[in-house]
C-alpha cells in the first residue's frame, strides 16, 4: 500500500456558481455532464420555483434561465424512492447532451428532451408498472437509455416501511428482485423520433447507472446496484447490441499488475463506475473486503485490473470521476496526517458502501496506474454535511480541465461551486 503523494497543500477559492439561501441548487448526476461542450453552459436542477426544473446558468453573462415547466414535484425513481409514482420531474433522468445543447428528461412518466431556448418535445411515455433511474445519451447524441426495474423492487409504505432521510425501503432491494425473479430492462430510444429502438430485459437484476460506450453505441455499461451478495464481482457489466451479450467486468484474482497487494474477492464492495474518453478503460472505486479503499481501473479489452489500495486512514466516503486528459477528481477519503477532521452528524443516506461520510476536500489526483501511486492535490474545502444524495458534492471537471464543478450544502441549502485547478 503506498502512501499519498501530496502534491501540494496550498488550497485555492471556491467561487459560487449558482444558490441561494431559499433553495436547492445542484449538478446533474456525474454520469453525465454539467457543463456544454465549448464550457459556456451550466446545467443544473433547481427548485426555485418549489418543484424541481433544470436551468442553464450562460458563464459569460451569469443569466439564468429556466428550461423545463414542473410544478409537480419530484416523480418517484432511484434514489427518490419516496416521491410520487406518477408526476412530477425526475431528478434522476436528467441527461445533457454537451455538444448540441439538448436536455433529456422524464415528465410525469414522459420522456422529454429541451433546448437551450426552452423548446420542449415530448419523446415517448414511460412503459406502466416499471421505476426508472439515472439516464445517458449517447456521444452522437442519436439514443437514450433509459434503464427500468419492475416497479415492484420499490412498492412499499415509506412511512412505515422507509427509513433515513431518503425514507428508502428498510427491506433489501436486491434480494427482493432475486426472491420473486424481478427484471431490469436497458431501453434505448432514438432521440429523434421517440421511437424504441430495443428493450433489453435483464432477469433479477437491479440497474441504476448506465452508460454508452463512448466510441460504440452497441455497449452499455450498466450495474447491478446494492448487490445483496458478491458486491465485488456483481456490480459492473457490459451489454453489447451487436451480439446481444451480458459480459461481466470485475472478476476475482490477484492484483498481481499494480503494487496493490491486495487481491480481488466477490465480498469487496465497487461502485461509480464510469468509462475513460476512449471506452478502453473503466474507473471505479470502493473497498477490499476486511480492506482499505481502493481506485480501480479495467481495461475493456483484456480484463485486466489494475487498482490501488487507499492509505488506512482515508475511510471517507467519495466518488472518483475522469476528465478528457485521464486525470481524476475525488471528493472523499483525503486528509492530512496531521489534521482532525470534523464531528459531522453522519449522513442518514446510508448504502452498502463501508466507508463514513465525512470528507471534507475536493482533490485532484493523478495515478501512475504501472506503480500504483496516486498523487492528491486537495483543492478546496467543500465542506458538504453529505445528508442525501442531492448533497454529495459528486465533483466534475470542465471540457477544458482548468476548473472543477462540484454540489455542496454547507449551510441551510445546495449550492453549486467550482474552483481552479492549478499546477
Amino acid at each position: 500500500m503506498q502512501e499519498p503523494v501530496l502534491h501540494q497543500k496550498t488550497l485555492h477559492n471556491r467561487v459560487l456558481e449558482s444558490g441561494s439561501e431559499t433553495f436547492n441548487t445542484q449538478l446533474l448526476y456525474f454520469t453525465t455532464s454539467s457543463l456544454s461542450a465549448n464550457d459556456r453552459y451550466l446545467y443544473m436542477i433547481c427548485d426555485c420555483k418549489k418543484s424541481p426544473n433544470v436551468v442553464v446558468k450562460d458563464l459569460q453573462t451569469g443569466h439564468h434561465t429556466i428550461l423545463t415547466q414542473n410544478k409537480n414535484g419530484v416523480l418517484k425513481s432511484y434514489v427518490y424512492f419516496d416521491k410520487d409514482p406518477q408526476k412530477g420531474l425526475s431528478k434522476a433522468s436528467v441527461a445533457l447532451d454537451a455538444n448540441r445543447n439538448i436536455v433529456y428528461f422524464i415528465q410525469d412518466n414522459t420522456i422529454c428532451k429541451v433546448d437551450l431556448l426552452g423548446n420542449i418535445t415530448s419523446l415517448a411515455p414511460l412503459p406502466a408498472n416499471r421505476i426508472t433511474a439515472f439516464t445517458h445519451v449517447s456521444a452522437d447524441g442519436n439514443y437514450l437509455c433509459v434503464p427500468m426495474t419492475d416497479a415492484r423492487a420499490l412498492e412499499y409504505d415509506p412511512e412505515t416501511q422507509g427509513e433515513g432521510l431518503d425514507r428508502r425501503p428498510v427491506y433489501n432491494i436486491d434480494k427482493r428482485v432475486q426472491d420473486e425473479n424481478l427484471s431490469s430492462y436497458l431501453c434505448v430510444y432514438n432521440t429523434k423520433t421517440g421511437v424504441l429502438e430495443y428493450e433489453k430485459k435483464v432477469p433479477r437484476c437491479w440497474i441504476t447507472h448506465v452508460q454508452f460506450h463512448p466510441l460504440n453505441n452497441n455497449i452499455i455499461l450498466y450495474n447491478h446496484e446494492w448487490s445483496s451478495f458478491d458486491c465485488g464481482v456483481r456490480r459492473m457489466w457490459l451489454y453489447n447490441h451487436a451480439d446481444d451479450t451480458l459480459k461481466q467486468v470485475r472478476t476475482e484474482g490477484k492484483n498481481e499488475d499494480s503494487a496493490c497487494g491486495f487481491a480481488r474477492t466477490a465480498e469487496d464492495w465497487v461502485c461509480h463506475e464510469m468509462w475513460s474518453d476512449d471506452g478502453a478503460y473503466i474507473i471505479y472505486h470502493g473497498g477490499f473486503a476486511n480492506g482499505p479503499a481502493m481506485v480501480g481501473r479495467v481495461e475493456v479489452k483484456t480484463g485486466i485490473c489494475t487498482e490501488i489500495a487507499l492509505p488506512k486512514d482515508y475511510d471517507a466516503y467519495g466518488h472518483f470521476t475522469i476528465n478528457h486528459g485521464g486525470d481524476l477528481v475525488c471528493d472523499g477519503y483525503f486528509k492530512y496526517p496531521w489534521e482532525i477532521k470534523k464531528v459531522w452528524q453522519n449522513s442518514t443516506d446510508n448504502g452498502p458502501d463501508p466507508h463514513k461520510k465525512d470528507a471534507e476536500y475536493i482533490c485532484r489526483v493523478t495515478a501512475d496506474w504501472e506503480k500504483g501511486i496516486l498523487n492528491w492535490q486537495p483543492l478546496c474545502k467543500h465542506e458538504s454535511d453529505w445528508l442525501g444524495q442531492d448533497a454529495h458534492p459528486h465533483p466534475i471537471y470542465n471540457h477544458q480541465g482548468s476548473r472543477v464543478f462540484f454540489s455542496s450544502r454547507n449551510s441551510q441549502m445546495v449550492k453549486v461551486y467550482s474552483v481552479a485547478v492549478k499546477e
